[in-house]
């Protein structure tokens, strides 16, 4: 999802915003990853989006079915309203702006900008955000890079070439530390939904690539 992957950018990649920033670099060692490609063969990244994606379509069901219920009622009271004194349609109408409140409350829970499923994704992915920095920082002083950039941020990048693509190796870094795809058995994003082996088959051990 769009909103992890910019946490993730926010974390860990240095950019620049226009070729005149290339130019300036001089004799610098850079490089550069494809944060797309690198979170597609993290399998913690892909179980905390089901985990997310699973709460948020049962929270949204929990919602749905309050307001369901408000335009339930808000029906009925249309219907019988001609029956009803005007204390009692005063009464009903009162419960439905209650209930209407009822489901707001519980959308601002869910979802609102400090809600519960912005708590669980934090939980979830911080802890991945800050090893893949860990490891991109460990990868970057140990080859001598000034910059490493990031070819899916959106930076206006007209040309890089696969020789200075660092991704398989910060992956290969971060198999230190947790599960990532064997190097042999990675795929780019757009054709990660092409591979049918296990999930198994493809989780590369913690302690890196067999040789």
């Amino acid at each position: 999802m769009k909103t992890l992957k910019s946490l993730l950018l926010t974390a860990v990649v240095v950019c620049f915003g226009t070729i005149s920033g290339f130019a300036q670099m001089g004799g610098q060692k850079f490089a550069y990853v494809d944060s797309d490609y690198i979170l597609s063969n993290i399998p913690e990244y892909a179980d905390a989006q089901e985990e997310l994606n699973t709460l948020s379509i049962k929270w949204e069901n929990e919602v749905k079915a309050i307001y369901n219920k408000v335009s339930e009622m808000y029906k009925k009271y249309q219907t019988e309203m001609v029956l009803l004194s005007e204390d009692q349609k005063r009464a009903r109408e009162q419960d439905i702006v209650n209930k209407e409140q009822e489901a707001k409350n519980l959308q601002m829970q869910y979802f609102g900008s400090d809600g519960l499923l912005y708590q669980k994704q934090t939980e979830l992915v911080q802890p991945i955000q800050e090893k893949i920095y860990t490891a991109l920082t460990e990868y970057a002083q140990t080859k001598g890079y000034t910059f490493i950039f990031d070819l899916a941020s959106g930076t206006s990048i007209l040309y890089a070439s696969d020789k200075v693509d660092v991704s398989d190796d910060v992956l290969d870094q971060l198999s230190n530390v947790m599960q990532t795809v064997r190097r042999e058995d990675r795929k780019r994003a757009n054709a990660a939904s092409n591979n049918t082996g296990s999930k198994s088959s493809n989780v590369k051990p913690k302690g890196g690539t067999k040789k």
